[in-house]
């Protein structure tokens, strides 16, 4: 389509102030923006949507448009909801550089230029994919006829036979066309997340071609088509919790026209996303008004009355209150110039689901407040069994660790680090100050250990686990060089697997016949190395004492 044919189009509220001689130019795509250098995200030809939150002061403007016609964008359009008249020396600028301007009317969203250009674009180019549009707004209305992000990946399907998937940062499934046939596995979710994550903090500009298995994938970003989007300068700002779309298929021979067409399906279903962030709004209120009411001491009734009213919202028709889980997150970037509480936030909304579970209904039930570089998610739990011999109920920080390692790790490169602690479920709002210094606590433990995705549980805190952490570093190194260091020498020098055997012998609580069985030894050579191990350190092995010291040795080392 070309740019004179939005301009004809009343609905779009766009008035022409600069570069009528321009207005044959094509326009292949459409981007939403207020970055100072969005050139990581352009390939050209696109209308460039901004509501003017980049610019400053007047020196702004002539750097900003000497990007955007650099990348070989087909116009701009400004945005008058924030500043009311377009400034003049934007409108001098784009004159310069012979780069159209448009002015939006306030009174129309940016939204409705984005689905009238996706939907002219994509049905000039692939006949039937109009319809992705019209379902798409059916989808946006409140009655059940939508059908979220798979009723676009069903289109890609059908018209295209392109099997495809949306996936979370972390690589649960959002979404799947019925060509697709199901979830993908969970491991190649996981690397299809990875990979996307890694290419996305290399400053790579997708789609992202990964192999995984015998197939071919080509990774797509969703990135936020608000205006929301402008409030972002730095990538690690939003790359933990941005959705990607999945394409079995290699797009690196793909023509112009394909590409286009998968870059306005991913603002389809970045619309959706935008919907179920504005969604949350309500939630994010109610839990930062509890967390408010615990921290500031607030009386039990006061916070009971707090949560009859979150339980409704977070878990509909529930007879009965439910029990809650909190979970703290901190995200933490090398310089600590990017504030780690909104990215904790959006991380926890996007992870705190079962990782099986498809569709994203299920972050409908988690309401998460931010304070400072910390996250706080209130997480109702409906039915808490008691059940001794059955698995604890609600959230587990191991299979919550399992599920994130590995593809939030590579989002986190090598400059970023996020540590997780969950609490115990509790029943009451008495208890609910409690299960929050619980999963603080439990957060401080996992922080204390390598890596850059850790997370620990109550289930610690009972434990010496709760201890160590907490030792400062000097003293760990001194404790353990004094009863380690003479085992590791001797091995080092005489390969007599000292320290394997002090292990194995703790393990088996000091019983010589089970540790000489684990080792495959002799019960006498058993005692002549524990004999040498008392010699080197001048300690006992009968007694509790030295035992204790050796264990958390092993421990802290």
């Amino acid at each position: 389509m070309r740019l004179r044919a939005l301009l004809d189009t009343d609905a779009l509220g766009l008035r022409l102030l600069g570069g009528e001689d321009e207005l044959d130019r094509t326009v292949r795509g459409v981007m939403t923006t207020d970055l100072k250098d969005p050139s990581r995200y352009l390939s050209g030809g696109e209308l460039v949507l901004t509501g003017l939150a980049w610019r400053h002061d007047a020196e702004d403007s002539e750097p900003f448009v000497r990007i955007l016609v650099g990348t070989g964008v087909a116009a701009l359009a400004a945005g008058e909801a924030e500043l009311g008249d377009i400034p003049d020396d934007l409108i001098v600028a784009c004159a310069r550089h012979r780069l159209p301007l448009f002015a939006v009317n306030e009174s129309v969203a940016f939204a409705t230029i984005t689905e009238h250009v996706v939907r002219q674009v994509s049905g000039e180019r692939a006949g039937d994919l109009a319809a992705v549009v019209e379902r798409h707004r059916r989808m946006m209305t409140s009655g059940p006829a939508g059908g979220g992000p798979d009723v676009v990946l069903d289109l890609l399907g059908t018209d295209l036979d392109l099997r495809a998937w949306v996936l979370s940062p972390a690589g649960r499934p959002i979404a799947g066309s019925k060509l697709a046939g199901g979830a993908l596995p969970a491991g190649t979710r996981v690397e299809l997340a990875a990979a996307h994550l890694a290419a996305v903090r290399g400053g790579r500009r997708g789609p992202h071609r990964v192999t995984v298995g015998p197939a071919m994938y080509s990774l797509f970003p969703v990135r936020s088509s608000g205006r929301t989007t402008g409030a972002f300068r730095d990538v690690r700002e939003t790359v933990l919790s941005d959705w990607l779309l999945a394409v079995e298929a290699d797009a690196g021979d793909w023509p112009d026209e394909r590409l286009d067409l998968l870059q306005g399906v991913t603002q389809l279903i970045a619309v959706e996303r935008d919907r179920r962030d504005a969604a949350r709004t309500v939630r994010r209120r109610l839990a930062q008004e509890v967390l408010e009411l615990v921290q500031t001491g607030a009386a039990p009734a006061e916070i009971a009355a707090r949560l009859r009213v979150a339980a409704p919202v977070l878990l509909p028709g529930l007879g009965t209150a439910p029990h809650w889980q909190v979970v703290v997150a901190r995200v933490e970037w090398d310089g600590g110039e990017i504030a780690g509480g909104p990215v904790a936030q959006a991380l926890l909304e996007e992870i705190l689901v079962d990782p099986l579970s498809p569709g994203p209904e299920l972050s409908d039930r988690i309401a998460v407040a931010h304070t400072g570089d910390e996250a706080v998610a209130l997480v109702p739990l409906p039915a808490v069994a008691s059940d001794e011999d059955g698995p604890e109920p609600g959230l587990h920080a191991d299979t919550l660790l399992t599920a994130v390692r590995e593809p939030l790790s590579a989002g986190l490169n090598d400059d970023g680090r996020l540590t997780i602690g969950v609490s115990a479920a509790v029943h009451s709002a008495e208890g609910l100050r409690g299960a929050l210094e619980e999963a603080r606590h439990a957060r401080r433990v996992a922080a204390a250990r390598p890596g850059r995705v850790c997370a620990a549980g109550h289930q610690e805190l009972a434990s010496h686990v709760l201890l160590l952490p907490f030792v400062p570093d000097d003293v760990r190194r001194a404790f353990t060089a004094r009863l380690l260091d003479p085992l590791r020498e001797y091995d080092g020098r005489h390969r007599a697997e000292l320290i394997p055997t002090l292990e194995a012998f703790l393990d088996c609580d000091g019983s010589w016949t089970r540790c000489a069985a684990r080792l495959h030894l002799h019960v006498n050579t058993l005692r002549y190395r524990v004999g040498r191990i008392e010699q080197l350190t001048s300690r006992d092995l009968s007694r509790l004492e030295d035992k204790l010291d050796f264990f958390l040795a092993l421990r802290m080392s």
